[in-house]
């Protein structure tokens, strides 16, 4: 589903009543910043916040619904009001904790009587747009989604006013989209990429994003609400496959800011001396950062009001380095005839040193993070998974057996993933640790048509395509020893049309080729792998396959291979256009990983 909305756009500031509606929207710019804290007006964010209103009595039951969809949109602020919409058997039965409901804003009702006109059903149908979970991750409807029905059955109190008797299909909290800009806002997490080592040993230097959806707090400022969930660890599309510094009961007594600096106070069952010190310093600046909550200012991180040491304060300054990120720069590459060649920004460059470069029946090349190893599928007749140095003296090697294998993928620990079709298996190749090659379990996908896998650039998430119709995002699970594919997630699909390419941008977002099934309509799609946020990129020529890298301040490169005129194409998105590179026979453009 494409969603072009923008939610970090500053809502207008209006105060209205919705009359029989059951509500009111103040602005809200609070919480004020804390005594003594100075400035900091980034660290919180205006916002509207819903104030519901108790049922009339001379209400009718469309507008007691209404009424209680709006207490459902408040109740995380006040939960006091909802229990009046309701009689006291549904007040005891109805729980607001599981997922929340979101749909559109203009849902329609109508009501019937029943049981001899002492009861009502109302039916509200709207159309589903996303549920947010209990961990706070935000999963869009699919685009082929039926409408929603939802059924309340009322009655009459003795007064005479109508209350819930039923709430329909164990409904939780229902938000219409107005509520959900109002209230929530897409946040960017960071955590370590890979769980501890044995004895509490830290993974990589690299750090995965985990995009969840946070609800405003009135009683606390943003950045206290980001750190607050920070601390509660990754959503379940990362369970197992990322690490943490904050060990399990911390919390954040407060997040405060002054001119130069933002204060981070912690407690809870932490020991200075032994943390991972850079990695706290990581974790806290990019999930701070990524959501302008520090931008610019010194972090200083104490614990219960004292410096997080002994003898000093803990401090992320303004300027710290980004490897955490792996923004850097990296080679393009494409191929002609078989043969691997460097793709300069204006023109092509030299053929790679050794057997890659010439011309061969390899395809479907796919570079290790090193620059000095490719690996590719042979022709039909050769088969298998086929990998060289880029050396004068190196050699195709045969790594992984089998005809009907998926196209090579490199992790960026050097272990080499492709999928055995027909055997349905995922496989790994470790030659560090001198193993060949291995079956992978991932039980998310036992039964299903595997047609790709890619691992992507930060080490930890997986993508695979399902048939031609569906890609689903999971992660690599269970540390370097044992690991497996797991935490599988549906991210798109499609219907009378094809997917024909997939590729990582970066670990936060995945671009989609997509056809219609007379060949007639194609489209990319730059989809974020967190909430299913869709940008759709014009084609132009006929495109066969993508690649993309995300190269920080020197923005997105997304390149294609034209199918009909042998071309290499790059993508601007400054002029939503492509433009010519060079031209391949029968080639593909590709980077490291991805």
């Amino acid at each position: 589903m494409t969603r072009s909305r923008r939610l970090g756009a500053a809502l207008a500031i209006v105060m209205t009543m919705f009359a029989g509606t059951g509500c009111a929207v103040i602005p809200v710019g609070g919480p004020f910043p804390m005594e003594g804290a100075g400035g900091g007006e980034e660290l919180s964010k205006p916002f509207q916040r819903m104030i519901a209103v108790p049922p009339q009595r001379d209400w009718d039951p469309v507008q007691v619904v209404k009424g209680l969809q709006a207490a459902m949109a408040a109740y995380a602020d006040d939960p006091t009001v909802l229990p009046a919409y309701l009689t006291p058997e549904a007040a005891r039965a109805w729980r607001p904790d599981g997922p929340v409901t979101v749909i559109g804003n203009a849902p329609q009702f109508s009501y019937e009587s029943k049981a001899g006109g002492k009861e009502v059903v109302i039916k509200l149908v709207g159309t589903p747009v996303a549920r947010i979970e209990a961990d706070d991750t935000y999963v869009p409807a699919s685009s082929a989604a039926q409408e929603m029905e939802i059924y309340f059955t009322l009655v009459r109190d003795q007064q005479g006013a109508y209350k819930v008797k039923t709430i329909g299909s164990g409904l939780g909290l229902l938000l219409t989209v107005d509520d959900l800009e109002r209230a929530y806002r897409p946040t960017n997490l960071y955590f370590l990429a890979g769980p501890p080592a044995a004895g509490g040993v830290m993974p990589d230097r690299r750090l995965v994003v985990d995009r969840v959806w946070l609800r405003l707090r009135p009683t606390e400022n943003f950045a206290q609400t980001i750190v607050r969930r920070l601390l509660g660890g990754p959503s379940k599309a990362l369970h197992g496959a990322v690490g943490s510094v904050f060990p399990q009961g911390m919390s954040v007594r407060s997040v405060r800011s002054g001119d130069d600096r933002v204060v981070v106070d912690l407690a809870g069952p932490i020991d200075p001396e032994g943390v991972f010190a850079d990695g706290l310093k990581a974790q806290l600046k990019w999930s701070l950062n990524s959501n302008n909550m520090a931008n610019g200012r010194t972090i200083e991180v104490q614990l219960d009001g004292e410096p997080f040491f002994s003898s000093d304060s803990l401090t992320v300054p303004a300027n710290w380095r980004e490897e955490w990120l792996d923004n850097t720069v990296k080679p393009a590459y494409f191929t002609s005839r078989g043969a691997v060649y460097s793709l300069n920004k204006d023109e092509p460059g030299n053929a790679v040193q050794g057997p890659a470069g010439q011309p061969s029946e390899h395809r479907d090349m796919a570079m290790a993070e090193s620059g000095d190893l490719v690996a590719a599928r042979g022709r039909d007749g050769v088969g298998g998974i086929w990998v060289t140095r880029i050396a004068p003296d190196g050699q195709w090697e045969q790594w992984i057996q089998g005809a009907r294998l998926t196209a090579p993928s490199w992790r960026r620990d050097g272990t080499l993933w492709t999928y055995d079709l027909a055997n349905a298996a995922v496989i790994r190749c470790d030659p560090a640790a001198g193993r060949g090659p291995e079956r992978v379990a991932a039980p998310g996908l036992d039964g299903l048509d595997v047609t790709s896998l890619r691992v992507a650039r930060d080490g930890v998430r997986v993508a695979v395509t399902i048939g031609d119709s569906e890609v689903r995002v999971g992660a690599i699970t269970g540390g370097a020893g044992a690991p497996m594919l797991g935490n599988f997630q549906t991210l798109t699909t499609v219907v009378d049309e094809r997917i024909t390419d997939i590729a990582w941008l970066d670990g936060e977002r995945l671009l989609v080729l997509v056809q219609s099934k007379d060949e007639k309509v194609q489209s990319v799609r730059e989809i974020n792998i967190g909430d299913g946020e869709t940008t759709q990129l014009p084609t132009g020529k006929r495109l066969k396959s993508i690649t993309a890298l995300r190269a920080g301040s020197a923005g997105d490169r997304i390149l294609a291979a034209t199918e009909d005129s042998n071309e290499i194409l790059e993508f601007s998105k400054d002029k939503q256009a492509w433009s010519r590179l060079v031209t391949a026979d029968q080639g593909k453009p590709f980077f490291p990983l991805g």
